[in-house]
């Protein structure tokens, strides 16, 4: 009796175990465990993998739909003055001379040649002093002109002879001397004789040379450290 008792507490308690796990587990019906609109929940392991392939197009869109970037404004361009002309560099204009011959000419242009701008050469006729000349005021004949130095001879005049032809025929020459004060006395001694002594300053028409430059007006250029000639000057002139 007992054990027919027990067999049937076995197989009640078998029944119910198994009805529990019919119908106690939350996912052995379709029956929804939330409540309806509310997504359900699930755990991470659970999603199913993502296919690789379908994760670039994704990107491409994010990329897409990334907001533009905006590049930098140009910039506004900057006024720059323009450049200031270069100031011309001051130059002078000399004239230097005069020279004796051509050939210091010659050698004063080709020791400037590198100092100057530009130069030219040029020749001057001047008049210049020859003496005082000491004579006798021309007669209206040779033979008178011969008779007045026969009379000189007479009171004991030396040093002098008939001027016979030139701007001055006639004449009767008493000499050409280069000191002022040697004329003076040459005519007293020849006016105390009793004869008319004159005396008169002699010229001459002789070349200059000149050398007309433009230069920088720079303290390096110094012609003096460069032209050896002697009796050389300088002074302004007009520009050419």
């Amino acid at each position: 009796m007992f054990l027919r008792l027990l067999f049937v507490l076995l197989m009640a308690l078998n029944i119910a175990v198994g009805a529990w796990l019919l119908l106690g587990q939350p996912y052995a019906h379709n029956g929804n465990a939330v409540d309806p609109g509310v997504r359900e929940l699930r755990l991470l392991s659970e999603m199913p993998q993502p296919v690789a392939t379908v994760a670039a197009p994704s990107i491409a869109a994010s990329v897409a739909t990334a907001a533009p970037v905006s590049l930098p404004a140009p910039a506004a361009p900057v006024n720059t003055p323009p450049p200031r002309p270069a100031q011309p560099v001051p130059q002078i204009c000399l004239a230097l001379g005069p020279f004796a011959t051509p050939q210091d000419l010659r050698n004063a242009r080709q020791a400037l040649g590198a100092q100057v701008t530009r130069m030219r050469s040029r020749q001057e006729q001047i008049n210049q002093p020859n003496g005082f000349w000491v004579y006798l005021p021309a007669t209206s004949s040779h033979a008178q002109a011969l008779e007045l130095a026969r009379q000189l001879g007479a009171r004991n005049i030396k040093d002098y002879f008939v001027v016979s032809s030139g701007d001055q025929p006639n004449t009767v020459s008493l000499g050409l001397f280069k000191d002022p004060a040697n004329a003076r006395k040459r005519r007293d001694e020849v006016v105390a004789a009793g004869f008319p002594a004159r005396l008169s300053e002699r010229s001459e028409t002789v070349p200059e040379y000149w050398l007309d430059l433009v230069a920088n007006n720079s303290p390096r250029f110094e012609w003096r450290n460069r032209v050896r000639a002697s009796g050389v000057n300088s002074h302004s002139t007009s520009c050419f």
